[in-house]
């Protein structure tokens, strides 16, 4: 979508500050891609605890994507990153939440994502009105849902991928945050751009496959895709 990074507009904005720390960097000294989704849950966690919503619902993530602005760099370690969230759309069922992290008193990363609320019984449920009294006019921009599915070829690589106890949420899930680490694993370079679709839950126990391919990748299970990413250098 063109207007996925879209600008700041009226309506709810949270702010929060952190440093880059050792076990959010990788051999370079660079923050890392699994290190800035924990920020970016984190602070959407935040955010939605600061609204004082009350609701049983949880927030789910469809997907997720980067980019590093034009001039801008990944933060390193001992930098102060300044994380700005606000709702940029939503639809009947999900809602587009944007996130800037600047570093040095400019944005060096744009991010975007897709979250779809569930009710206690995993199914999805609208949006009420009480969301768009907490965000905003920003929040009634209307964008889509969809999310692209992509398959894996038949000559790709094809590797394990198992999963460490360390990896699951207070759900028994994989957390979405670990989920990004296979984008690490298949390109370990600095990277302009950056996506993860998450198509459903990786759980504890199963045989999962990571397979890639050119600037693509993809967590399997019995060959079904549950996540995909791609990637520009």
């Amino acid at each position: 979508m063109a207007d996925e990074f879209a600008p700041l507009g009226t309506g709810r904005r949270f702010s929060a500050r952190r440093p880059v720390r050792l076990s959010d960097c990788g051999p370079n000294g660079s923050l890392r891609p699994d290190g800035l989704a924990r920020y970016l849950q984190d602070i959407a966690t935040d955010d939605w605890d600061d609204t004082g919503i009350e609701s049983s619902d949880t927030w789910l993530v469809r997907r997720a994507a980067f980019r590093v602005v034009a001039g801008g760099s990944w933060p390193r370690l001992g930098d102060e990153v300044s994380l700005t969230t606000w709702c940029s759309g939503s639809g009947a069922a999900w809602a587009q939440r944007r996130t800037d992290v600047a570093c040095g008193g400019r944005v060096a990363i744009e991010t975007v994502a897709l979250w779809v609320p569930v009710n206690p019984s995993g199914h999805p449920v609208r949006i009420g009105s009480a969301f768009y009294d907490a965000y905003g006019e920003g929040s009634r921009q209307r964008v889509s849902g969809r999310v692209e599915r992509t398959e894996p070829g038949a000559d790709a690589v094809r590797r394990p991928w198992p999963i460490r106890r360390t990896d699951l949420d207070v759900v028994g899930h994989v957390n979405n945050a670990a989920l990004w680490s296979p984008l690490v694993e298949v390109a370990p370079e600095p990277l302009a751009y950056g996506s993860v679709t998450f198509h459903g839950s990786v759980e504890f126990g199963e045989a999962v496959t990571l397979v890639s391919e050119g600037a693509r990748w993809w967590l399997t299970v019995d060959e079904l895709v549950r996540v995909a990413g791609d990637f520009l250098r």
